[in-house]
This record gives structure tokens, sequence and C-alpha cells, in this order.
């Protein structure tokens, strides 16, 4: 193996290393950037969850209203 084969062979290791490197910091920002995405979803689930759950007893209440016999007593007055 000659002087210059030696050269360029350091040469693309060095360079391989490099590329693989960076390659490496790339994919840990990529990776932070996602858990970052995920918590801010993971956070809106959470407050759609809630809102649905206040719309859902809310509806329940309206149903208890609508079903009561003193509602429906009241509408029939009320078309008399």
């Amino acid at each position: 193996m000659t002087g210059a084969t030696m050269i360029v062979l350091i040469v693309l290791i060095s360079v391989g290393f490099g590329v693989l490197y960076d390659m490496y910091k790339k994919h840990l920002a990529f990776k932070e950037r996602t858990q970052t995405n995920n918590h801010k979803t993971n956070e809106q689930n959470i407050a759609l969850k809630n809102q649905v759950n206040a719309l859902e007893e809310r509806i329940q209440v309206l149903e208890k209203i609508v079903t009561d016999q003193g509602y429906q007593v009241s509408q029939e007055i009320e078309k008399l």
C-alpha cells in the first residue's frame, strides 16, 4: 500500500465518519422536535377530552329537564 493510497483512505474514513456524525445529530434534533410536538398534541387531546366531558354533562342535564313531567305539563299548558 502506497502513501497516496493511505492518504486517500484516511480522508475517506474521516469524511465518512463526519457525515455519519452529522446524520446522527440531525436524527437527535428530529427526535426532540417529534417529542415536543407529541407533548403539545397530548395537551390538546386532554383539553378536548375535558371539553367533551363537560358537554356530555350539559346534555345529560338538558335531557333530564326535557324528560321531566313538570316541563311536559308546562308545554301542554302553553299549547292551550
